[in-house]
């Protein structure tokens, strides 16, 4: 931050510059103005140096500011303000050039109707970004309803089913980095990796035999991770992100993103169980406690059963007494039921 330091002591050798020319003006001998601008001069570049530490702190927190906001425009929104902004301009001059001749007409007047044309021209290009965005990014096609597909929702394999119940409407976009990323883990050396990506490229040969799919030939170099590239493409085409990713999904809201995730919506289509409600289950392991039994609904829920290890291996009939909502799904407690020799229904 040397540059910043010596910058502001240059501003304060110009301001005491200035208080020098100031005072010079006066009935001052030319050997005493010399002396006191160059006193002021040295004064000012002092206070710089004094004031450049508490400067440097304050421009960087502005300039982080700064870049975090730009960081969030996109930059469809960027090419339209600078748009605007050049037809502001130009408007600017060909109107000073037609007001010029009027007795009241003078420079202030040109700046501030440039000014007036600026905010216009510019708020009015950025709230149509998408139509003057375009010129600069016409490789970005925005379609109403489209679905973008993170790497997870495709290796898990469910939006088949949704596929060919015809739940995605709209139409269904792949990003180019989407399909490296598959291809990397099908070639990995790793026996796990390799087969999630075998299975995700399988899925999507499926899902296109099912469904049209568009291949979005779109990158930016200047992100480093999948998940900033799904966002940004997110915003300038105006798509759905289709994720399982819940860091994703939170990411992406906080940047105003409309986020769909396939798990959120199989744990709420979860069928509803109520205490008193009868059951049967086939008790698979012991629970946590002694004599307790552990089975599992056909969606997956967990269901404990109170002394139900002696019923392990057969079909049991239990009544529900309470259901519980865990951070990691849905729990139920049971009891079994018993018949008149004591055994389980």
């Amino acid at each position: 931050m040397l540059a910043f330091r010596l910058l502001i002591m240059g501003l304060g050798l110009l301001a005491g510059w200035a208080a020098g020319l100031l005072l010079s003006s006066g009935n001052v001998g030319e050997g005493l103005a010399l002396v006191n601008t160059l006193s002021l001069m040295m004064a000012g570049a002092l206070t710089g140096f004094l004031l450049a530490p508490r400067g440097e702190k304050l421009a960087g927190r502005w300039l982080t500011a700064f870049a975090r906001w730009y960081e969030k425009l996109s930059p469809r929104t960027v090419a339209a303000a600078t748009f605007g902004l050049i037809v502001a301009l130009l408007l600017s001059v060909l109107l000073g050039n037609l007001l010029r001749g009027l007795p009241f007409y003078n420079w202030v007047w040109n700046v501030g109707v440039t000014l007036v044309l600026a905010a216009f021209f510019v708020s009015f290009a950025t709230q149509h970004a998408d139509a003057f965005g375009a010129f600069a990014f016409p490789s970005v096609r925005r379609k109403p309803g489209s679905k973008i597909l993170d790497t997870n929702v495709i290796i898990d394999g469910r939006i088949l089913e949704l596929a060919r119940a015809g739940f995605l409407e709209g139409e269904l976009v792949i990003p180019s980095f989407i399909l490296r990323e598959l291809q990397v883990l099908a070639d990995n050396s790793d026996p796990q990796k390799r087969t999630r990506g075998k299975r995700g490229l399988s899925v999507l040969e499926e899902l296109r035999e099912i469904q049209p799919i568009r291949v979005e030939d779109w990158d930016d170099a200047a992100l480093t991770t999948v998940d900033d590239k799904l966002i940004r493409l997110a915003r300038d085409t105006g798509g759905k992100l289709l994720t399982n990713d819940g860091n994703l999904r939170k990411i992406a809201k906080l940047h105003g993103l409309e986020v769909l995730s396939i798990h959120e919506a199989a744990v709420a289509l979860k069928p509803q169980v109520q205490s008193g409600d009868h059951l049967t289950i086939v008790i698979t392991k012991g629970g946590q406690q002694q004599g307790q039994g552990v089975g599992y609904m056909d969606d997956g829920t967990m269901v404990v059963v109170e002394d139900g290890m002696k019923y392990r291996g057969k079909p049991t009939r239990v009544q529900v007494i309470n259901n519980v909502q865990t951070n990691v799904g849905r729990m139920i407690f049971a009891k079994a039921e018993k018949d008149g020799n004591g055994d389980a229904a």
